[in-house]
């Protein structure tokens, strides 16, 4: 189960017995938080430095797919979103991404991180769309 901070939680305890990796990111949820990635043996979490209550926590199980946005052939990565099992996506980005993501390849299988649309793919996907649902529309009548 994918653990967001309640309301008048005041406490953090953390899922991870063991850390592999801490970094300074940022979640993007609505409003940007900006604070401390944090990969262990358990669990992906993301903890804002300012608001204890403001916190990201989601076990090894339940993550579906990392999918990682890619500029100029992989020597970019700008930000990526862990996909849960229940098909909610949580974005974040971090200095040094690439060492972020080695980290989660050791809990994530290599086939379940996968890279994101490009700009084209996702017009071309669109006008797509658009030309079946139009050439559809015209079978029926």
């Amino acid at each position: 189960m994918v653990k967001v901070a309640p309301k008048a939680m005041q406490t953090v305890e953390s899922m991870n017995t063991k850390v592999d990796l801490t970094e300074e990111g940022t979640a993007y949820t609505g409003l940007d938080s900006y604070g401390k990635i944090m990969i262990g043996n358990k669990a992906f979490e993301f903890y804002n430095d300012r608001k204890n209550d403001d916190y990201i926590q989601i076990p090894w199980t339940q993550v579906d797919y990392v999918i990682v946005s890619v500029l100029f052939g992989g020597r970019r990565i700008p930000r990526f979103a862990v996909r849960t099992k229940s098909g909610v996506d949580y974005s974040f980005s971090s200095r040094h991404p690439h060492t972020l993501l080695r980290a989660i390849r050791k809990y994530v299988p290599a086939d379940h991180i996968v890279k994101s649309l490009s700009f084209f793919q996702v017009i071309r996907n669109g006008i797509k769309k658009l030309w079946q649902r139009l050439t559809h529309s015209n079978k029926k009548n």
